[in-house]
């Protein structure tokens, strides 16, 4: 990657940061007793204070700044927060902070990220993997670690229809190509997408990888999934293993991410049983009928909607909290 391209990376993260950093309070007034703690001012913009402490905030979210270059980074997000500041003044003179869309927005701002607040405070006291947890998922999952490939694959990506996927097992066991298997599919008027590319394992989703460590170089993997019929040629592989203390901060950190999810919905389940919930108006009465159960609703295994987006690759979402 050239010094550009991670310069223009930089300031696209230093944007949204500085974004989600003030946009809470942007657009309302300061209270005069916040100015007064300010102990640190870095800019004033028509008498408005912009502190240290907001720069920091930023640089906290904007990951990836060497340290040679965190100097230049906070001067670049000061000016951010002064262009924002000057936007900011202009609104209040509009009054735009009455707006109120942008006081709905506010409040929606707000609510979201004190619930956000509650909940990594929550995650924050559960318990970290322990050394046996990680050395388990580690010894469980090979084809993630030990055995670890990466594969230059070619995937036709298909949308679902009733009995398609026998009729494509059939087809990809005598095709000579993909091509050939491409066009037959063409020719059943079927929905499909073509990929190709490399992919390290820990690219590749957790339900596909397992099947795919399976598969030999030159051979083609069929397999149906909720979302798609998948045909995945791999071309070739070569070895890339990770030995266990190299993966340990990566597995911690996926296992970490796994815990605080499934705590954090029980958790929720637990608080909205206790919660006192009432439905008002037309919110009030029962949900409709499931589709599914309606009369003339299509077959579990009918073909998707003809404006169903088939998706451009099946492998693009892998384990990411591995990576």
């Amino acid at each position: 990657m050239t010094k550009d391209m991670l310069s223009n990376s930089r300031t696209a993260a230093i944007l949204v940061a500085v974004a989600i950093s003030v946009g809470v309070a942007g657009c309302g007034e300061k209270k005069k007793d916040e100015k007064k703690h300010a102990t640190q001012v870095a800019a004033k913009v028509d008498g408005e204070e912009i502190s240290v402490h907001q720069i920091n905030n930023v640089m906290a979210k904007t990951p990836g700044i060497p340290q040679e270059r965190a100097e230049e980074a906070r001067r670049e997000i000061l000016n951010k927060l002064v262009d924002q500041q000057i936007a900011v003044n202009k609104a209040a003179e509009q009054k735009l902070d009455r707006n109120p869309e942008v006081m709905m927005a506010i409040e929606s701002a707000r609510r979201e990220i004190i619930a956000r607040a509650y909940l990594e405070k929550f995650a924050a006291g559960l318990p970290k993997p322990t050394p046996d947890e990680i050395k388990a998922y580690y010894n469980e999952h090979p084809e993630l670690f030990s055995q670890r490939r990466i594969y230059n694959v070619q995937e036709i990506s298909i949308q679902p229809q009733e009995g398609l996927l026998a009729a494509v097992q059939e087809k990809v066991s005598t095709a000579k190509n993909l091509e050939e298997v491409a066009a037959w599919l063409k020719g059943r008027n079927a929905k499909f997408a073509v990929n190709a590319g490399a992919r390290a394992a820990e690219q590749i989703p957790l339900d596909i990888l397992p099947k795919l460590h399976e598969t030999k170089d030159g051979q083609t993997l069929v397999m149906g999934t909720p979302q798609a019929i998948l045909v995945i040629r791999v071309a070739a592989s070569r070895s890339a293993a990770v030995d266990e203390k190299t993966a340990t901060p990566r597995i911690t950190q996926f296992l970490s991410n796994k815990r605080a999810s499934e705590a954090i919905a029980a958790e929720m389940k637990q608080l909205k049983d206790k919660a006192k919930i009432e439905f008002v108006g037309d919110f009030a009465k029962p949900p409709a009928t499931d589709a599914a159960k309606a009369p003339g609703a299509p077959a579990k295994d009918a073909a998707a909607p003809a404006g169903t987006e088939v998706p451009k690759s099946a492998l693009e979402k892998g384990a990411a909290g591995l990576k």
